[in-house]
């Protein structure tokens, strides 16, 4: 029970920091860690032992980042993603690692590389949280999450390489490399038999006709898990098979066959889901924090060390990872201008600037995984207390320099006038428009006379919506644009009427239910058919084209139309 009790309790501090970073403007992972911290203060004890706490969040968070990644732009910067992911992770690793045994020589070697190889994975979760509701170039955030999931792989596995070596004693580096090998491959061979598996069976499921929602989700939440246990057990990296998994599955394109109703209501719940784990992921760093603080300060006295060397070494240790990857990032740039200048590449002139570079160094944050990992270390590991507090201290450092210097750093950036993702969005509603058009042109020529007028009533508003996004997407003259710009004002002026009437319709449900003239079967039922219509219209409202202004928002007509899914 209290077990439960600590769960439930985790689970509401987690929701509670939504509404609140909104309301106070910090970063969610600062909040969640300071609501923890909070929350230890004021008497919650929590305790989740290592291996159960790496398998109940390492698997589904890696598997959750490997099914969203963009797979186009993991192909065209896989170059950039994999020198970060697995060059800078070993750098870092190997100098970070003597870097800290010089820092505190009594600190096993082994235990130094252990330390420096779980501050190695970077988290690009809590870095967009940061960034939230600011211009970044949409290609740093696309090198920052494949980089997080890359390096997660790598940097854990080093770890845990490393982790083996201070406790045993001994290294042998010809066969870490092959156990390496058999490790990483062994781990991948069962991610992707996963979820291949799985896919094959979802397949099967849809061609017979099953498509049920909750039946689904639970087999997808399922595997991350199941995949990292099997891995784990036949000697392989657990790590690796939730990656491979979540790419695999990916590509497998199961998802998009799936009703929409499945697939609306399974990323729902995904969503919330990975929202919960990441956040609790911080919010026992809080709780934690205050005990490790304790354990740090503790130890110190009895070695006899000044107590400002404490939070000097993680300041020391976090400034040095980010001259690390900056080193590495400068190379790193380096070498691509020198190759361009040799073999000059079409759509390779990009350049990039110091203060981009600086933004970059200052983005690679720690965060949920480091603190996975290195509270997964035993309790009779070598300096287990003292690599808790060093972690510890960098995740929160490397978190608090990057809120400072960020939106310092990225002010001077220089984004798109107009986001190329807006354009291509645009570009395909053209050839989505394109598409239609041509296939009811094709239709009504052998269509009968009844068929024939619903054909050509479609027909003519395919064509209207066609032209529509050729005025936004081309330079279309001055009267066309006015006549565009009006027509573009109607229609969002008949959403915000649309989307009144459903809240005045919702309302008048609550109330027949209320004087019990229906019951609440009859209204849940009715009420999801209203959820659809309202769903119906705003995606015809979202359906606009994004190139044209928005201007005129001070309309009542447009305060209803942001207003009126909110009741």
């Amino acid at each position: 029970m209290l077990a439960a009790s600590h769960i439930l309790l985790l689970l509401f501090v987690t929701t509670l920091c939504g509404p609140l970073a909104r309301l106070v403007r910090l970063p969610m992972p600062l909040l969640q860690i300071a609501m923890g911290a909070a929350a230890c203060l004021l008497g919650m004890r929590t305790r989740i032992e290592p291996d159960v706490f790496m398998l109940l969040f390492i698997p589904p968070l890696l598997f959750s980042d490997a099914f969203l990644m963009p797979m186009r732009e993991l192909r065209q910067m896989r170059g950039l993603i994999l020198g970060l992911a697995v060059g800078l992770v070993l750098f870092a690793t190997i100098c970070g690692g003597l870097f800290i045994h010089l820092l505190i020589p009594p600190l096993n070697l082994a235990a130094c590389f252990a330390l420096a190889a779980v501050l190695s994975p970077t988290d690009a979760v809590a870095v967009s949280g940061m960034l939230e509701g600011r211009a970044v170039p949409r290609r740093l955030m696309h090198v920052l999450a494949g980089e997080a999931l890359l390096n997660d792989a790598s940097g854990l596995v080093c770890f845990r390489f490393a982790a083996a070596a201070a406790v045993s004693g001994s290294f042998s580096l010809l066969n870490a490399t092959g156990t390496f090998l058999l490790v990483s491959l062994g781990g991948l061979a069962v991610g992707i038999a996963g979820a291949v598996i799985l896919a094959l069976v979802q397949r099967a499921l849809m061609r017979g006709g099953f498509d049920h929602a909750p039946t689904f989700f639970g087999a997808t939440a399922l595997l991350p898990f199941t995949v990292y246990l099997a891995a784990e057990h036949l000697g392989g990296s657990g790590i690796l098979a939730a990656v491979a998994a979540g790419l695999t599955l990916r590509r497998s394109g199961t998802f998009k066959m799936m009703g929409t109703q499945t697939r609306l209501g399974s990323s729902a719940i995904w969503t919330t889901l990975v929202f919960l784990l990441n956040g609790m992921v911080f919010v026992v760093l809080g709780l934690q924090l205050p005990g490790i603080l304790d354990d740090g300060l503790a130890m110190m006295r009895r070695v006899q060390v000044p107590l400002w060397r404490l939070p000097a070494a993680v300041l020391e240790i976090t400034v040095a990872l980010i001259v690390l990857r900056l080193v590495w990032l400068a190379g790193t740039v380096l070498v691509r201008s020198v190759r361009l200048r040799l073999v000059p590449e079409p759509g390779e002139e990009r350049r990039v600037t110091p203060r981009l570079l600086l933004a970059t160094a200052f983005a690679g944050v720690r965060g949920a995984i480091t603190l996975a990992a290195v509270l997964s270390l035993d309790d009779d590991f070598p300096a287990r207390n003292l690599l808790v507090t060093l972690a510890t201290g960098v995740i929160l450092c490397s978190l608090l320099l990057a809120a400072i210097a960020l939106p310092l750093l990225l002010a001077g950036v220089a984004t798109d006038a107009i986001d190329p993702h807006e354009q291509e969005i645009d570009h395909a509603r053209l050839a989505l428009a394109d598409k239609a058009v041509a296939m009811l042109e094709e239709e009504i020529e052998d269509a009968d006379e009844e068929r024939h007028d619903v054909l050509r009533t479609i027909l003519d508003e395919a064509r209207a919506k066609r032209e529509r996004l050729k005025l936004a997407a081309e330079d279309a003259p001055e009267e066309e644009r006015d006549h565009q710009l009006a027509t573009f004002r109607r229609q969002r002026q008949e959403t915000a009427i649309r989307l009144r009437l459903l809240r005045a319709e919702r309302q008048s449900l609550s109330e027949l239910n209320h004087r019990g003239e229906i019951d609440d079967d009859t209204e849940r039922a009715l009420m999801h058919e209203l959820d659809h219509q309202e769903e119906v219209v705003l995606a015809t409202a979202r359906s606009l084209p994004r190139a044209l202004p928005r201007d005129h928002e001070d309309h009542p007509e447009y305060e209803a139309f942001g207003n009126a899914g909110r009741s």
